[in-house]
């Protein structure tokens, strides 16, 4: 190990302990937020996921050279996810641009430079550390779905937005990248300087599941009292 790298390590290990992530203040409500019975759901902060941003024309020589390090190829088509959803992956933000997420490890100084090595001098390419631009927000349950469709002008049915599937899109009125991770699971990207109003958007709209469904709030509201004589 070389002194660069100790000194490294030592800071790592004096400054791990300081981070905050955007969200984590608001670690309470979102627990405390959570639904039980037949529309369950529940949010959380996936804290300091890896996320490196990428630029590369699929197809071309800064594209094979990113594939290389990735072990997967990147996405060519809208609203793919290429590589393991439970680790690292791969979403297609636009034709040149991509977002590698890695959610199985926590990001640390460095990350990028296996990608930045592979774009040898004259290859065209980019490759930055992008971890502290976005968070990652999950919110999953069966309710999960009704959730996000206050606020998202998607077609999240399945046949639509199925698992594997990512989305550039407005939540309310917060960009925010929506990737389908499971059958019941959702993770939300949005810019770390949104994360406090989203997740109290997302927990007001938690809320209303907690009441009965619409179908016996409805059949409550049609039953009129017994009339006396």
């Amino acid at each position: 190990m070389t002194a660069d790298s100790t000194t490294l390590t030592t800071s790592m290990d004096v400054l791990e302990p300081l981070r905050a992530a955007p969200a984590r203040h608001l670690a309470d409500l979102m627990e405390g937020a959570a639904v039980t019975g037949a529309r369950a759901v529940t949010l959380r902060e996936h804290e300091f996921a890896v996320q490196i941003g990428l630029r590369a024309v699929p197809g071309e020589q800064g594209a094979t050279a990113l594939e290389s390090v990735l072990g997967v190829p990147l996405p060519t088509a809208h609203g793919e996810v290429t590589g393991d959803l439970d680790g690292l992956h791969v979403l297609r933000l636009s034709p040149d641009e991509f977002l590698a997420v890695d959610v199985s490890r926590r990001q640390e100084p460095g990350v990028e430079a296996p990608y930045q090595e592979a774009l040898e001098e004259g290859v065209p390419g980019q490759a930055v550390d992008l971890s502290a631009n976005r968070t990652v927000l999950v919110l999953e349950g069966p309710g999960a779905r009704e959730v996000l469709e206050k606020s998202v002008a998607l077609d999240l049915h399945p046949r639509e937005f199925g698992v594997g599937r990512a989305e550039a899109t407005l939540l309310s009125t917060i960009p925010v990248v929506l990737v389908r991770s499971g059958e019941q699971t959702w993770r939300i990207l949005p810019r770390a300087s949104f994360a406090d109003h989203l997740v109290r958007w997302l927990v007001d709209g938690m809320t209303e599941l907690g009441s009965a469904c619409p179908e016996e709030e409805s059949a409550q509201r049609s039953v009129r009292p017994a009339q006396h004589a």
